[in-house]
């Protein structure tokens, strides 16, 4: 049965319940950036996030409400890397064990970091079905509580505190961007930003090789994922029936870019910024770089999702 999406006191709950364990992120400027997009663009660190990523947010909201009886059977989740993190930290704080099932091509950094939070490691096939069975058979196995990545409301609502933090300290955005995998960041950054300043514009920025939810967006049905080859490898799965409403109704446009725009400004935010972010955080910059957005004096909000990335496969090396 499909749950409900939060609502703004939902990312007011969660924000409190998060606030003891997760670090309230910096919001960096760069006069560079600002110069070349002719915007004042503030930046919300979330690659300084406790994991790496902004996805230890969602994971501790979600994780931490649950009953005892049921996390005291184990956690399980699938994902990429920085999800994964997030449930094998929050898991470990809550005093639950977790499995995680990650696909084959996950970056050794992320593997390694969720083996050293204590959780299970089990590998599938970059697929989203895939994925899902193996996640299946682990809950089948064990009745371990299965925690989305995405599509659950507790997630979604602990993501959007990454945009209240960053609307407390910067009341008087124009726009706020942040890119889309599966859409939980999206989903809370729009339902808090649009409850704050209902005229801000919410924008989503995704890969062209990954660009399900743009086409998604346009066409007003969930579409399949086509490529799972993105440099974005945080970005290449699909969105949720929940994510893909709080889109419909929140987002305002959806922006796709290159893989070369992607991996230069990649390169030129750890260049001119001096901080670690990987490829996924570098999408909703390049697509301000590559679209003419018309931003000239605006006050635009970037979300840097994550810094979880493999140094001895860099793209740009």
């Amino acid at each position: 049965m499909l749950q409900n999406l939060p609502d703004h006191s939902a990312i007011e709950d969660a924000h409190k319940r998060i606030q003891p364990f997760a670090h309230r992120t910096p919001v960096l400027t760069s006069s560079y950036f600002n110069h070349k997009t002719g915007a004042s663009i503030f930046f919300k660190c979330e690659n300084f996030q406790k994991i790496g990523a902004f996805k230890f947010r969602g994971a501790f909201n979600a994780i931490s409400q649950l009953p005892e009886e049921d996390g005291k059977k184990g956690i399980v989740t699938h994902s990429s890397g920085n999800h994964a993190q997030a449930v094998a930290l929050a898991s470990k704080l809550n005093g639950y064990k977790a499995t995680i099932v990650m696909p084959d091509n996950a970056p050794k950094v992320k593997v390694q970091a969720v083996r050293e939070y204590g959780a299970e490691v089990v590998f599938c096939e970059n697929t989203t079905d895939a994925r899902e069975r193996s996640a299946r058979k682990v809950i089948e196995e064990t009745g371990a509580v299965f925690i989305h990545p995405y599509n659950h409301p507790d997630v979604i609502a602990g993501q959007g505190t990454s945009a209240k933090e960053l609307l407390e300290e910067y009341p008087d955005l124009d726009v706020i961007m942040a890119p889309i995998g599966g859409g939980g960041l999206i989903s809370g950054t729009a339902i808090w930003s649009k409850y704050i300043n209902p005229e801000i514009r919410v924008i989503g920025a995704e890969p062209k090789w990954a660009d399900d939810a743009y086409r998604s967006f346009k066409s007003e049905v969930i579409e399949p994922v086509l490529r799972t080859d993105t440099v974005a490898d945080g970005l290449r799965t699909s969105l949720g029936e929940l994510t893909f409403q709080a889109i419909r109704l929140h987002v305002d446009d959806i922006l796709t870019v290159s893989e070369e725009s992607i991996i230069q400004t990649m390169r030129d935010l750890w260049e001119r910024m001096k901080i670690i972010i990987e490829p996924s955080c570098a999408v909703p910059l390049a697509a301000i770089l590559e679209n003419d957005l018309n931003l000239e004096g605006k006050n635009i909000g970037i979300i840097l999702t994550g810094g979880n990335v493999d140094l001895d496969n860099l793209p740009f090396a």
